[in-house]
Protein backbone atom coordinates (compact mmCIF):
# COMPACT_ATOMS: atom_id res chain seq x y z
CA UNK A 1 0.00 0.00 0.00
CA UNK A 2 2.90 2.34 0.73
CA UNK A 3 4.36 1.68 -2.72
CA UNK A 4 0.98 2.19 -4.39
CA UNK A 5 0.37 5.44 -2.49
CA UNK A 6 3.84 6.70 -3.41
CA UNK A 7 3.27 5.82 -7.04
CA UNK A 8 -0.12 7.59 -7.08
CA UNK A 9 1.46 10.73 -5.62
CA UNK A 10 4.27 10.87 -8.18
CA UNK A 11 2.05 9.72 -11.05
CA UNK A 12 1.26 13.29 -12.30
CA UNK A 13 4.95 14.15 -12.39
CA UNK A 14 5.77 10.90 -14.16
CA UNK A 15 3.03 11.44 -16.74
CA UNK A 16 4.13 15.02 -17.32
CA UNK A 17 7.69 13.88 -17.74
CA UNK A 18 6.67 11.14 -20.16
CA UNK A 19 4.49 13.54 -22.14
CA UNK A 20 7.34 16.08 -22.33
CA UNK A 21 9.83 13.48 -23.49
CA UNK A 22 7.39 12.15 -26.05
CA UNK A 23 6.83 15.70 -27.36
CA UNK A 24 10.56 16.21 -27.67
CA UNK A 25 10.81 12.93 -29.54
CA UNK A 26 7.90 13.92 -31.81
CA UNK A 27 9.51 17.30 -32.62
CA UNK A 28 12.81 15.65 -33.35
CA UNK A 29 11.16 13.21 -35.75
CA UNK A 30 9.38 16.07 -37.52
CA UNK A 31 12.69 17.90 -37.82
CA UNK A 32 14.31 14.85 -39.41
CA UNK A 33 11.49 14.63 -41.95
CA UNK A 34 11.95 18.31 -42.87
CA UNK A 35 15.71 17.92 -43.23
CA UNK A 36 15.19 14.81 -45.33
CA UNK A 37 12.90 16.71 -47.72
CA UNK A 38 15.38 19.62 -47.91
CA UNK A 39 18.21 17.21 -48.66
CA UNK A 40 16.14 15.61 -51.41
CA UNK A 41 14.28 18.53 -53.00
CA UNK A 42 16.31 21.52 -51.85
CA UNK A 43 15.46 24.49 -49.64
CA UNK A 44 13.25 26.04 -52.34
CA UNK A 45 10.71 23.27 -51.73
CA UNK A 46 9.68 25.32 -48.72
CA UNK A 47 10.85 28.87 -49.54
CA UNK A 48 9.60 28.86 -53.14
CA UNK A 49 11.92 31.78 -53.92
CA UNK A 50 11.01 33.74 -50.78
CA UNK A 51 13.07 34.74 -47.77
CA UNK A 52 11.26 32.59 -45.21
CA UNK A 53 8.56 30.02 -44.75
CA UNK A 54 5.86 29.51 -42.11
CA UNK A 55 2.94 27.17 -41.73
CA UNK A 56 0.62 26.08 -38.90
CA UNK A 57 -2.34 23.83 -38.42
CA UNK A 58 -5.91 25.09 -38.42
CA UNK A 59 -6.15 25.20 -34.63
CA UNK A 60 -2.60 26.54 -34.30
CA UNK A 61 -1.61 23.43 -32.32
CA UNK A 62 1.57 22.96 -34.37
CA UNK A 63 3.65 25.22 -36.57
CA UNK A 64 6.81 25.15 -38.67
CA UNK A 65 8.99 28.14 -39.54
CA UNK A 66 12.02 28.41 -41.76
CA UNK A 67 14.00 31.62 -42.21
CA UNK A 68 17.46 32.90 -43.03
CA UNK A 69 19.69 33.83 -40.12
CA UNK A 70 22.93 35.77 -39.78
CA UNK A 71 24.06 34.01 -36.65
CA UNK A 72 27.11 31.84 -36.97
CA UNK A 73 26.36 29.98 -33.72
CA UNK A 74 25.09 26.44 -33.94
CA UNK A 75 21.65 26.13 -32.34
CA UNK A 76 20.16 22.72 -31.64
CA UNK A 77 17.79 22.82 -28.69
CA UNK A 78 14.25 22.28 -27.50
CA UNK A 79 12.64 24.76 -25.17
CA UNK A 80 9.31 26.23 -24.10
CA UNK A 81 8.67 29.69 -25.50
CA UNK A 82 5.92 32.04 -26.53
CA UNK A 83 5.07 32.62 -30.17
CA UNK A 84 2.65 34.99 -31.83
CA UNK A 85 0.50 33.35 -34.49
CA UNK A 86 -2.07 35.61 -36.15
CA UNK A 87 -2.13 37.96 -33.17
CA UNK A 88 -2.53 35.04 -30.70
CA UNK A 89 0.25 34.59 -28.18
CA UNK A 90 0.60 30.91 -27.40
CA UNK A 91 3.01 28.80 -25.42
CA UNK A 92 4.83 26.24 -27.51
CA UNK A 93 7.33 23.52 -27.02
CA UNK A 94 9.79 24.58 -29.72
CA UNK A 95 12.58 22.70 -31.43
CA UNK A 96 15.18 25.13 -32.83
CA UNK A 97 17.99 24.09 -35.12
CA UNK A 98 20.35 25.97 -37.44
CA UNK A 99 21.68 24.43 -40.62
CA UNK A 100 23.43 25.55 -43.79
CA UNK A 101 22.06 25.19 -47.28
CA UNK A 102 24.50 26.38 -49.94
CA UNK A 103 26.21 29.46 -48.56
CA UNK A 104 23.24 30.55 -46.44
CA UNK A 105 22.46 29.79 -42.82
CA UNK A 106 18.86 28.94 -41.92
CA UNK A 107 16.96 28.57 -38.67
CA UNK A 108 14.31 25.86 -38.46
CA UNK A 109 11.62 25.99 -35.79
CA UNK A 110 9.01 23.30 -35.18
CA UNK A 111 6.55 23.94 -32.36
CA UNK A 112 3.74 22.19 -30.55
CA UNK A 113 1.48 23.98 -28.07
CA UNK A 114 1.92 23.07 -24.43
CA UNK A 115 -1.88 22.96 -24.11
CA UNK A 116 -2.05 19.96 -26.43
CA UNK A 117 0.68 18.30 -24.40
CA UNK A 118 -1.09 18.73 -21.05
CA UNK A 119 -4.50 17.68 -22.37
CA UNK A 120 -3.27 14.09 -22.59
CA UNK A 121 -1.99 14.07 -19.01
CA UNK A 122 -5.30 13.16 -17.36
CA UNK A 123 -6.14 10.30 -19.75
CA UNK A 124 -2.59 9.02 -19.39
CA UNK A 125 -2.82 9.24 -15.60
CA UNK A 126 -6.14 7.38 -15.68
CA UNK A 127 -4.73 4.69 -17.95
CA UNK A 128 -1.59 4.38 -15.82
CA UNK A 129 -3.71 4.09 -12.65
CA UNK A 130 -5.92 1.41 -14.21
CA UNK A 131 -2.84 -0.50 -15.36
CA UNK A 132 -1.35 -0.14 -11.87
CA UNK A 133 -4.49 -1.46 -10.18
CA UNK A 134 -4.67 -4.29 -12.70
CA UNK A 135 -1.05 -5.22 -12.06
CA UNK A 136 -1.62 -5.12 -8.30
CA UNK A 137 -4.65 -7.41 -8.56
CA UNK A 138 -2.80 -9.72 -10.93
CA UNK A 139 0.16 -9.80 -8.56
CA UNK A 140 -2.07 -10.53 -5.58
CA UNK A 141 -3.73 -13.41 -7.40
CA UNK A 142 -0.35 -14.82 -8.41
CA UNK A 143 1.01 -14.35 -4.87
CA UNK A 144 -2.01 -16.01 -3.28
CA UNK A 145 -1.83 -18.89 -5.71
CA UNK A 146 1.89 -19.32 -5.20
CA UNK A 147 1.54 -18.99 -1.42
CA UNK A 148 -1.17 -21.62 -1.38
CA UNK A 149 1.03 -23.86 -3.47
CA UNK A 150 3.91 -23.39 -1.04
CA UNK A 151 1.69 -23.90 2.03
CA UNK A 152 -0.21 -26.87 0.61
CA UNK A 153 1.80 -29.36 2.74
CA UNK A 154 0.94 -27.33 5.86
CA UNK A 155 -2.75 -27.48 4.95
CA UNK A 156 -2.51 -31.26 4.51
CA UNK A 157 -0.78 -31.57 7.89
CA UNK A 158 -3.52 -29.55 9.58
CA UNK A 159 -6.27 -31.48 7.81
CA UNK A 160 -4.84 -34.92 8.49
CA UNK A 161 -3.53 -34.33 12.02
CA UNK A 162 -5.72 -31.68 13.64
CA UNK A 163 -9.08 -31.10 11.93
CA UNK A 164 -11.86 -33.54 12.89
CA UNK A 165 -9.45 -35.73 14.82
CA UNK A 166 -11.14 -37.51 17.70
CA UNK A 167 -9.34 -38.91 20.70
CA UNK A 168 -8.29 -41.68 21.03
CA UNK A 169 -6.49 -41.93 17.70
CA UNK A 170 -7.36 -45.37 16.40
CA UNK A 171 -6.37 -45.17 12.75
CA UNK A 172 -2.84 -45.22 11.39
CA UNK A 173 -1.40 -41.77 10.87
CA UNK A 174 0.41 -41.37 7.56
CA UNK A 175 3.10 -38.83 6.80
CA UNK A 176 2.50 -35.92 4.44
CA UNK A 177 4.86 -35.83 1.46
CA UNK A 178 6.77 -32.57 1.35
CA UNK A 179 10.22 -31.35 0.36
CA UNK A 180 10.17 -28.51 2.91
CA UNK A 181 12.26 -29.52 5.92
CA UNK A 182 10.26 -27.39 8.40
CA UNK A 183 6.95 -28.93 7.32
CA UNK A 184 8.43 -32.41 7.43
CA UNK A 185 9.78 -31.79 10.93
CA UNK A 186 6.38 -30.49 12.05
CA UNK A 187 4.57 -33.47 10.53
CA UNK A 188 6.94 -36.01 12.10
CA UNK A 189 6.70 -34.27 15.49
CA UNK A 190 2.89 -34.33 15.42
CA UNK A 191 2.86 -38.02 14.47
CA UNK A 192 5.26 -38.82 17.30
CA UNK A 193 3.25 -36.78 19.78
CA UNK A 194 -0.04 -38.41 18.74
CA UNK A 195 1.51 -41.87 19.02
CA UNK A 196 2.78 -41.07 22.52
CA UNK A 197 -0.61 -39.73 23.59
CA UNK A 198 -2.38 -42.79 22.18
CA UNK A 199 0.06 -45.15 23.88
CA UNK A 200 -0.33 -43.36 27.22
CA UNK A 201 -4.12 -43.42 26.90
CA UNK A 202 -4.14 -47.14 26.09
CA UNK A 203 -1.98 -47.86 29.14
CA UNK A 204 -4.25 -45.82 31.38
CA UNK A 205 -7.37 -47.49 30.00
CA UNK A 206 -5.85 -50.95 30.39
CA UNK A 207 -4.77 -50.17 33.95
CA UNK A 208 -8.23 -48.85 34.85
CA UNK A 209 -9.95 -51.94 33.46
CA UNK A 210 -7.53 -54.39 35.11
CA UNK A 211 -7.52 -52.60 38.45
CA UNK A 212 -11.30 -52.41 38.51
CA UNK A 213 -11.64 -56.12 37.76
CA UNK A 214 -9.08 -57.03 40.41
CA UNK A 215 -10.71 -54.85 43.04
CA UNK A 216 -14.17 -56.37 42.67
CA UNK A 217 -13.12 -59.75 44.10
CA UNK A 218 -11.63 -58.54 47.44
CA UNK A 219 -14.51 -56.08 47.85
CA UNK A 220 -17.05 -58.89 47.46
CA UNK A 221 -15.11 -61.06 49.92
CA UNK A 222 -14.96 -58.26 52.49
CA UNK A 223 -18.67 -57.61 52.12
CA UNK A 224 -19.46 -61.28 52.72
CA UNK A 225 -17.26 -61.42 55.83
CA UNK A 226 -18.81 -58.25 57.24
CA UNK A 227 -22.30 -59.60 56.65
CA UNK A 228 -21.33 -62.86 58.41
CA UNK A 229 -19.93 -60.93 61.38
CA UNK A 230 -23.08 -58.83 61.65
CA UNK A 231 -25.21 -62.01 61.85
CA UNK A 232 -23.20 -63.50 64.73
CA UNK A 233 -25.02 -63.40 68.07
CA UNK A 234 -22.08 -62.27 70.21
CA UNK A 235 -21.50 -58.99 68.30
CA UNK A 236 -22.42 -55.95 70.41
CA UNK A 237 -24.23 -52.79 69.30
CA UNK A 238 -21.02 -50.75 69.01
CA UNK A 239 -19.41 -53.36 66.81
CA UNK A 240 -22.60 -53.59 64.75
CA UNK A 241 -22.50 -49.82 64.19
CA UNK A 242 -18.87 -49.95 63.08
CA UNK A 243 -19.55 -52.90 60.79
CA UNK A 244 -22.39 -50.95 59.20
CA UNK A 245 -20.02 -48.02 58.57
CA UNK A 246 -17.55 -50.41 56.97
CA UNK A 247 -20.37 -51.82 54.86
CA UNK A 248 -21.33 -48.34 53.65
CA UNK A 249 -17.71 -47.59 52.79
CA UNK A 250 -17.41 -50.85 50.85
CA UNK A 251 -20.65 -50.11 49.01
CA UNK A 252 -19.30 -46.71 48.05
CA UNK A 253 -16.02 -48.29 46.91
CA UNK A 254 -17.96 -50.91 44.96
CA UNK A 255 -19.97 -48.18 43.27
CA UNK A 256 -16.76 -46.39 42.27
CA UNK A 257 -15.23 -49.57 40.86
CA UNK A 258 -18.39 -50.32 38.89
CA UNK A 259 -18.34 -46.79 37.49
CA UNK A 260 -14.70 -47.21 36.46
CA UNK A 261 -15.53 -50.53 34.82
CA UNK A 262 -18.40 -48.87 32.97
CA UNK A 263 -16.15 -46.06 31.74
CA UNK A 264 -13.53 -48.59 30.68
CA UNK A 265 -16.09 -50.65 28.76
CA UNK A 266 -17.42 -47.53 27.04
CA UNK A 267 -13.94 -46.38 26.05
CA UNK A 268 -13.17 -49.87 24.73
CA UNK A 269 -16.36 -49.77 22.61
CA UNK A 270 -17.83 -52.87 24.25
CA UNK A 271 -21.41 -51.60 23.89
CA UNK A 272 -23.40 -52.02 20.68
CA UNK A 273 -25.02 -48.98 19.07
CA UNK A 274 -27.85 -50.54 17.11
CA UNK A 275 -31.03 -49.48 18.92
CA UNK A 276 -33.63 -46.82 18.21
CA UNK A 277 -35.06 -44.93 21.20
CA UNK A 278 -37.59 -42.18 21.76
CA UNK A 279 -36.12 -39.33 23.80
CA UNK A 280 -39.36 -38.51 25.60
CA UNK A 281 -39.99 -42.16 26.55
CA UNK A 282 -36.42 -42.48 27.78
CA UNK A 283 -36.70 -39.43 30.04
CA UNK A 284 -40.02 -40.68 31.42
CA UNK A 285 -38.36 -44.02 32.29
CA UNK A 286 -35.63 -42.11 34.14
CA UNK A 287 -38.25 -40.09 36.03
CA UNK A 288 -40.03 -43.27 37.03
CA UNK A 289 -36.86 -44.51 38.74
CA UNK A 290 -35.94 -41.20 40.37
CA UNK A 291 -39.24 -39.44 41.05
CA UNK A 292 -39.14 -40.27 44.78
CA UNK A 293 -36.02 -38.12 45.15
CA UNK A 294 -37.78 -35.14 43.60
CA UNK A 295 -40.69 -35.63 45.99
CA UNK A 296 -38.31 -35.55 48.96
CA UNK A 297 -37.12 -32.05 47.98
CA UNK A 298 -40.48 -30.93 46.55
CA UNK A 299 -38.89 -30.26 43.13
CA UNK A 300 -41.09 -29.35 40.17
CA UNK A 301 -40.29 -31.06 36.87
CA UNK A 302 -41.24 -29.52 33.53
CA UNK A 303 -40.72 -31.14 30.14
CA UNK A 304 -41.36 -29.68 26.70
CA UNK A 305 -40.64 -32.34 24.07
CA UNK A 306 -42.31 -33.75 20.96
CA UNK A 307 -43.21 -37.41 20.58
CA UNK A 308 -41.46 -37.88 17.24
CA UNK A 309 -37.92 -37.25 18.40
CA UNK A 310 -36.35 -40.67 17.89
CA UNK A 311 -32.64 -41.47 17.93
CA UNK A 312 -31.12 -44.29 15.90
CA UNK A 313 -27.89 -46.28 16.14
CA UNK A 314 -27.58 -45.74 19.88
CA UNK A 315 -27.31 -47.83 23.03
CA UNK A 316 -30.43 -47.37 25.14
CA UNK A 317 -28.88 -48.40 28.46
CA UNK A 318 -26.01 -45.94 28.05
CA UNK A 319 -28.31 -43.05 27.13
CA UNK A 320 -30.51 -43.97 30.10
CA UNK A 321 -27.43 -43.79 32.34
CA UNK A 322 -26.42 -40.44 30.82
CA UNK A 323 -29.82 -38.82 31.43
CA UNK A 324 -30.13 -40.48 34.85
CA UNK A 325 -26.82 -38.98 36.01
CA UNK A 326 -27.71 -35.50 34.75
CA UNK A 327 -31.19 -35.50 36.27
CA UNK A 328 -29.87 -37.04 39.50
CA UNK A 329 -27.32 -34.21 39.82
CA UNK A 330 -30.01 -31.65 39.03
CA UNK A 331 -32.01 -33.05 41.97
CA UNK A 332 -29.06 -33.50 44.32
CA UNK A 333 -27.72 -29.96 43.93
CA UNK A 334 -31.08 -28.25 43.54
CA UNK A 335 -32.77 -26.08 46.14
CA UNK A 336 -35.82 -27.04 48.14
CA UNK A 337 -38.92 -26.49 46.00
CA UNK A 338 -36.69 -25.89 43.00
CA UNK A 339 -37.38 -26.58 39.34
CA UNK A 340 -35.95 -28.86 36.65
CA UNK A 341 -36.83 -27.96 33.09
CA UNK A 342 -36.09 -30.08 30.01
CA UNK A 343 -36.68 -28.77 26.48
CA UNK A 344 -35.86 -30.16 23.08
CA UNK A 345 -35.86 -28.70 19.60
CA UNK A 346 -34.77 -29.71 16.12
CA UNK A 347 -32.38 -27.62 14.06
CA UNK A 348 -31.54 -27.90 10.37
CA UNK A 349 -27.87 -27.31 11.09
CA UNK A 350 -27.25 -28.70 14.62
CA UNK A 351 -29.54 -31.71 14.54
CA UNK A 352 -31.40 -31.99 17.87
CA UNK A 353 -30.70 -30.01 21.05
CA UNK A 354 -31.78 -31.30 24.45
CA UNK A 355 -31.44 -28.74 27.23
CA UNK A 356 -31.63 -29.61 30.93
CA UNK A 357 -31.84 -26.65 33.33
CA UNK A 358 -32.14 -26.54 37.10
CA UNK A 359 -32.49 -23.87 39.75
CA UNK A 360 -29.73 -25.30 41.91
CA UNK A 361 -26.72 -23.87 43.68
CA UNK A 362 -24.70 -23.70 40.46
CA UNK A 363 -21.08 -24.50 39.61
CA UNK A 364 -18.19 -22.03 40.04
CA UNK A 365 -17.08 -20.73 36.68
CA UNK A 366 -13.47 -21.81 37.23
CA UNK A 367 -14.58 -25.41 37.86
CA UNK A 368 -16.67 -25.84 34.71
CA UNK A 369 -13.71 -26.89 32.49
CA UNK A 370 -12.84 -29.79 34.89
CA UNK A 371 -16.23 -31.07 36.03
CA UNK A 372 -15.99 -34.05 33.66
CA UNK A 373 -12.63 -35.13 35.08
CA UNK A 374 -12.59 -38.33 37.06
CA UNK A 375 -12.70 -38.13 40.87
CA UNK A 376 -13.54 -34.45 40.70
CA UNK A 377 -16.41 -33.60 43.02
CA UNK A 378 -19.62 -32.97 41.14
CA UNK A 379 -20.04 -29.65 42.95
CA UNK A 380 -17.29 -28.35 45.26
CA UNK A 381 -19.79 -26.28 47.22
CA UNK A 382 -21.48 -29.49 48.43
CA UNK A 383 -19.94 -32.22 50.50
CA UNK A 384 -19.61 -35.78 49.19
CA UNK A 385 -19.58 -37.06 45.66
CA UNK A 386 -16.63 -38.34 43.66
CA UNK A 387 -17.39 -36.84 40.26
CA UNK A 388 -17.59 -40.14 38.39
CA UNK A 389 -21.19 -39.46 37.42
CA UNK A 390 -20.24 -36.63 35.08
CA UNK A 391 -17.21 -38.60 33.87
CA UNK A 392 -19.62 -41.33 32.80
CA UNK A 393 -21.82 -38.71 31.13
CA UNK A 394 -18.80 -37.44 29.15
CA UNK A 395 -17.71 -40.95 28.16
CA UNK A 396 -21.21 -41.86 26.92
CA UNK A 397 -21.48 -38.55 25.04
CA UNK A 398 -18.13 -39.08 23.32
CA UNK A 399 -19.04 -42.69 22.48
CA UNK A 400 -22.22 -41.50 20.73
CA UNK A 401 -20.63 -38.36 19.25
CA UNK A 402 -22.95 -36.18 21.30
CA UNK A 403 -21.67 -32.65 21.91
CA UNK A 404 -22.23 -31.53 25.48
CA UNK A 405 -21.85 -27.98 26.84
CA UNK A 406 -22.31 -26.53 30.33
CA UNK A 407 -23.19 -23.07 31.60
CA UNK A 408 -23.83 -22.17 35.22
CA UNK A 409 -24.25 -19.29 37.67
CA UNK A 410 -23.76 -19.56 41.40
CA UNK A 411 -27.07 -19.65 43.33
CA UNK A 412 -28.98 -19.41 40.03
CA UNK A 413 -28.68 -22.82 38.38
CA UNK A 414 -26.93 -24.96 35.81
CA UNK A 415 -27.74 -25.75 32.19
CA UNK A 416 -26.51 -28.83 30.30
CA UNK A 417 -27.01 -28.86 26.53
CA UNK A 418 -26.80 -32.12 24.56
CA UNK A 419 -26.51 -31.78 20.79
CA UNK A 420 -27.37 -34.89 18.77
CA UNK A 421 -26.16 -34.88 15.15
CA UNK A 422 -28.45 -35.14 12.15
CA UNK A 423 -27.24 -38.71 11.50
CA UNK A 424 -28.67 -39.84 14.85
CA UNK A 425 -32.17 -38.58 14.12
CA UNK A 426 -34.80 -40.83 12.55
CA UNK A 427 -36.17 -38.89 9.58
Amino acid sequence: MAIVLFFVLILPFLVERIASNYTNYYLDQQQKKVMKIIAKDGIDFYLEGGENYGSYTMLKEEYIALERTDTQNVIDTILTARRVVELDTLNYRVLMRTFKSGDTNYLLEIGKTTATISQYNRPMQRIALIVLIGLILFTLIIDLGFTRFLLRPLGKIIKSKLINRKFPFKDNISSVRTSTSDFKYLDDSLILLMDQIHEAFEKEREFTANASHELMTPISILQSKIENLMEEAGVGETIQHRLMEMQRTLNRLKKIVRSLLLISRIENAQFARSETVNIKDLIEDVLEDISHRMEEKDITFEMNLHDDNNLQLVNRDLLFQLLYNLINNAIKYNKEKGTIHITGKRSKTNGYELVLEDTGIGIPREDIPVIFNRFRKANPTEGGGYGLGLSIVKSISDYHNIRITVSSDINTGTKFTLVFSQDMLVK
